[in-house]
């Protein structure tokens, strides 16, 4: 094999942003190695036979109020300002997510609406929002009710299908990441900036990686060409010592060795339908319906060129199984104290080997949004013994 400075395991944002770090800033010659057969990672996207571009492992938006991340990426695309806006289908009643006070408005009678909306603003001094886990802590039974409709309904339902937990066994950030928004806002995030490439996810990587010094290879199983060698405290690529960036799951690197870190994965179910709308929103969650957690419509989302026809995708979250039919992919690592401690023996092995360098979602065990993805990846570099 031609030699190579670095070899990267994994063509995700993190992959390629190391690559592109390291080619253009230090000269390296780079390697990344892909078992899939696409660049991209999870944010790849296609065109279906309809004209509508399809993100194949769901819905991705960029979202950050870093200058630093919003800076770094738009070197490689053009970012058209986007605001996501979602629903949640309750008891039949399509409502704003994160909920909001039209949520109040919708499942409240007029004076008692007016009443808890003062409420939850004096309460909670104006803020733009609060976590659900604040509010079941309040001291306001009234506040403390709404909570407990909006769990009991939502949030209670959605982690069981998600995770297949009940929301006492997960993370407490997990139930953090959709608050309720004391407004009448009605955008999922609520960040400085909030865009789409104008070409799509994969032209943005091909941007990122669109540099002399650095190949690709898809179809590759890294793990059929890595050996650890605890005695040497190296990692070896084909029985020579490599300097290896892994952003895949650290229990298969290690084989497991401390046993099995815990992942949830999804498979999609995609519908053409030959009408102009299919519901109110890009995205709507449905908690209460059996087995999908969501259904996103392609078409309400930017960038679409189709005529007449609309495309939904229903949502499964399935246990991961590396050789199953359905589920094979690991996309959201299952964070409990029993899982964060298992990494963390994995974590502390790792630093055993001085030629490795773990960085992504799934080598850091971490659920990040696509900004935390970035950012964590350009402070990584910049720490960076470079070699």
């Amino acid at each position: 094999m031609e030699k190579y400075d670095y070899i990267i395991v994994g063509a995700g944002l993190a992959g390629g942003i190391l690559a592109r770090k390291l080619a253009q800033n230090d000269k390296k010659k780079i390697l990344i190695v892909e078992r899939r057969n696409h660049i991209a990672g999870n944010i790849f996207d296609f065109v279906d036979e309809h004209g509508v571009k399809i993100q194949k492992y769901g819905p991705h938006v960029l979202h950050t109020n870093s200058e630093e991340v919003y800076d770094y990426i738009c070197q490689f695309c053009t970012p058209i300002a986007y605001r996501t806006k979602c629903e949640a289908v309750i008891d039949g009643i399509s409502t704003p997510s994160p909920f909001n006070f039209k949520t109040i408005d919708q499942f409240y009678g007029e004076k008692e609406a007016t009443s808890l909306k003062k409420k939850l603003l004096e309460y909670y001094d104006n803020r733009l929002s609060v976590t659900v886990v604040e509010m079941l802590e309040s001291e306001d039974d009234d506040i403390r009710k709404f909570a407990e409709f909006l769990f009991d309904k939502d949030y209670k339902l959605y982690t069981a299908k998600q995770w297949n937990l009940q929301p006492e066994e997960i993370d407490p950030s997990i139930l953090k990441r959709v608050p309720i928004v004391l407004s009448y806002g009605d955008t999922y995030f609520y960040d400085k900036y909030e865009f789409m490439p104008k070409d799509g996810f994969v032209e943005l990587y091909k941007n990122i990686v669109n540099y002399p010094g650095i190949d690709i290879q898809l179809n590759i199983e890294a793990l059929e060409h890595i050996t650890v060698d605890e005695v040497a405290g190296k990692i070896k690529w084909d029985g020579e010592v490599v300097n290896l960036i892994y952003t895949g799951a650290i229990d298969e690197l290690f084989n497991y060795k401390f046993g099995i870190l815990p992942y949830r994965s999804l498979y999609f179910e995609y519908k053409s339908i030959n009408q102009d709308s299919y519901q109110n929103a890009a995205i709507v969650a449905y908690p209460q319906v059996e087995g999908y957690t969501r259904i996103t419509e392609y078409t309400k989302m930017p960038f679409q060129k189709c005529n007449c026809w609309t495309n939904i995708v229903y949502e499964y979250p399935v246990a991961y199984e590396k050789n199953a039919e359905i589920g094979n992919e690991p996309y959201y690592p299952v964070l409990t104290q029993s899982s964060m401690e298992t990494f963390d023996k994995y974590k502390k092995y790792a630093d055993i080997f001085s030629n490795l360098i773990l960085c992504g979602r799934l080598a850091d065990f971490k659920y990040y949004n696509m900004d935390q993805v970035i950012l964590r990846t350009l402070e990584l570099y910049e720490g960076m013994e470079v070699k």
